[in-house]
């Protein structure tokens, strides 16, 4: 009997059927049932019956940067499962009575037994790491990782993240990959132990997601508070706008690209596209992982001390969060202009959730586009300081290309909503 075999478990008059867990003692079983609640049942009290064996066989936990595979199946798509730590790859750590990243990519297997049969997976292990811990040199590694299994013949990659910083890497993932086949990242806001987990139904539809035509990078996570489906928001689009509920992620400035109907049985789970996307197999598999760290993103605020602009003289780039049109306070002007006049490019953007930046309108914005601001549209703050460290090292002219779109992140034109 292993975590991940579907069981019955029988004691006095009770019967409960499910998928055991890992528990942390030797004397107890935990079992996720049909409705996804969580049972601890005395293994002396128990009569267990193992009614379907977990199909992934192995032993041991995988270090970070290590793969594994599992049978293959020559009917199926293969998909790489890439994990990089985060809650859906996590468990209570009843020590502290956190939850903590510990689980490999076939562990979240093993956990989400819903997965067998969707697809042939190979497993590897990038970090794991709480998302707060991402750093540049990750997201190259994992930049890198996607390009190995897309390269070795993956037909899609699912990334397994923690949600708090997700946006940051789908975006990096999109400027530093070109790629023919979906790239999905997805997470879950509540671990496995909860009753209310939205761990399975977000795996089961990033697998989809990945088996799809839509060759780009994706975060894919609930769309509302019901189990029944999963929204598909373009990588540089995706903003986590709730701190714990389960449908969190927003597509900012437009509606999602797609959507994922989830269903228990795989055969009626529907993946569908509402807007125009990169198709599978037309673009070329290429990396470019470069990345200028030395990189700073700023909220302006009324109030904000000039002085914290010293912080970044000498920086390659700053990114400003300023107000409204891509406002700040006039006092900041001139030593924002030394910033640039030093070597920094100084981009603005807006922390408005909706509309794009624009420094024609106000006198304040004409004498920051004097001082040698660059406007990054629409483009979302958390986003363009990714894309400028990325512009510093792979482009001849990064202000010019802070205008352009690259990879979907800024739009034509806004549409205020009516």
């Amino acid at each position: 009997m292993n975590v991940g075999d579907r069981v019955r478990v029988e004691r006095a008059d009770q019967i409960h059927e499910g998928v055991l867990l890992p528990s942390t003692t030797d004397d107890h079983l935990v079992v996720k049932l049909e409705g996804g609640y969580n049972v601890g049942v005395d293994r002396a009290d128990a009569d267990v019956e193992v009614l379907k064996s977990d199909i992934h066989d192995v032993e041991g936990a995988q270090a970070e940067g290590s793969e594994s595979t599992v049978a293959f199946d020559d009917d199926l798509p293969t998909v790489s499962l890439i994990s990089t730590g985060g809650t859906i790859a996590s468990t209570v750590d009843y020590r502290t009575g956190a939850v903590t990243a510990q689980f490999d990519a076939e562990d979240v297997l093993r956990a989400v037994p819903d997965l067998a049969g969707l697809a042939n997976y190979r497993g590897r292990v990038v970090a794991n790491i709480l998302s707060e811990n991402m750093t540049a040199d990750i997201w190259q590694d994992l930049a890198r990782a996607v390009h190995e299994e897309v390269e070795a013949g993956a037909d899609g990659v699912v990334v397994m993240h923690g949600t708090d910083t997700m946006a940051f890497s789908a975006a990096a993932l999109a400027f530093m990959l070109e790629t023919p086949v979906p790239v999905v990242f997805t997470g879950s806001q509540r671990s496995a132990d909860r009753p209310s987990s939205d761990n399975v139904m977000n795996a089961v539809s990033a697998v989809e997601a990945a088996k799809s035509d839509c060759a780009e990078v994706l975060v894919c996570m609930h769309a509302d508070e019901s189990d029944d489906r999963c929204a598909l928001h373009r990588g540089v689009r995706a903003r986590k706008n709730h701190t714990s509920r389960r449908d969190a992620f927003d597509t900012v400035g437009a509606d999602p690209l797609g959507t994922v109907a989830y269903h228990p049985n795989p055969d009626d789970v529907a993946v569908t596209f509402d807007g125009d996307y990169e198709q599978r197999g037309d673009t070329e598999l290429s990396l470019r992982p470069d990345l200028e760290t030395d990189v700073d993103l700023v909220t302006f605020t009324p109030g904000t001390d000039l002085a914290v602009l010293d912080t970044f003289e000498g920086n390659s780039g700053l990114v400003v969060e300023g107000t409204g049109l891509g406002h700040v306070n006039t006092d900041w002007i001139p030593r924002i202009e030394e910033l640039v006049a030093g070597g920094t490019t100084v981009v603005m953007t807006s922390q408005c959730i909706e509309g794009r930046v624009c420094d024609r309108v106000y006198d304040t914005g004409r004498d920051l586009l004097d001082a040698g601001v660059v406007e990054a549209g629409d483009t979302l703050p958390g986003t363009a300081k990714v894309k400028l460290m990325w512009a510093l090292e792979n482009c001849d002219d990064p202000e010019s290309v802070m205008g352009e779109s690259l990879a979907g992140e800024l739009t034509e034109r806004s549409v205020p909503w009516t």
